[in-house]
């Protein structure tokens, strides 16, 4: 018999510590397998991308065909805290969810779509606190106006604004929307 087991846990560490019996960590540790974290491999997305599509377009008997070009991109830049794990359960969810046959930007969750912040926190901190709150909101009306076509109205009701206060930002802001020349 073969045990194949994962941890997040140094057991190594665990076992100097007292907090893993050391004779089975010598058991267990015959032959292991360092697997880096998905955001150490970003490559593999669009493998795992779609076998998940595959399993769970058959479990849900949804005939998905993929995803949007834009949609792998979103996915192939955040940094997956919860690794694989948290991939499968996107896609899942996605398929579920999605109407069509393609898993488009607007069909993935908000926090996928949101930038990292966590790798500019050096740099939020010099900023006074209104100028990076400004940044931050520039950066979620300007996702939310791409997911939804940058059709004003739609984008002031999912961000629970009203219309004039949206055209006001994006004046502040000297937002150009696509194809207008004002």
């Amino acid at each position: 018999m073969r045990v194949i087991a994962a941890t997040n846990v140094d057991l190594k560490q665990a076992v100097a510590q007292g907090r893993f019996r050391e004779d089975l960590y010598y058991r267990l540790n015959v032959v292991p397998i360092a697997v880096p974290p998905l955001r150490e491999r970003r490559e593999d997305i669009p493998a795992l991308v779609d076998h998940f599509i595959r399993r769970y377009s058959h479990e849900f008997a949804k005939p998905i065909q993929g995803l949007s070009p834009e949609a792998l991109a979103a996915l192939r830049e955040y940094l997956w805290p919860g690794n694989v794990r948290e991939l499968q359960n996107i896609i899942e969810r996605s398929v579920v969810l999605v109407d069509g046959p393609v898993i488009g930007l607007n069909d993935l969750p908000l926090d996928v779509l949101l930038p990292d912040h966590r790798s500019k926190v050096r740099e939020a901190e010099t900023l006074p606190l209104n100028e990076a709150s400004d940044q931050f909101e520039r950066q979620i009306v300007m996702r939310v106006l791409e997911r939804v076509g940058w059709n004003q109205s739609e984008a002031a009701r999912v961000l629970g604004v009203h219309r004039n206060s949206l055209k006001l930002k994006l004046a502040r802001w000297k937002v150009r929307l696509p194809g207008r020349q004002d």
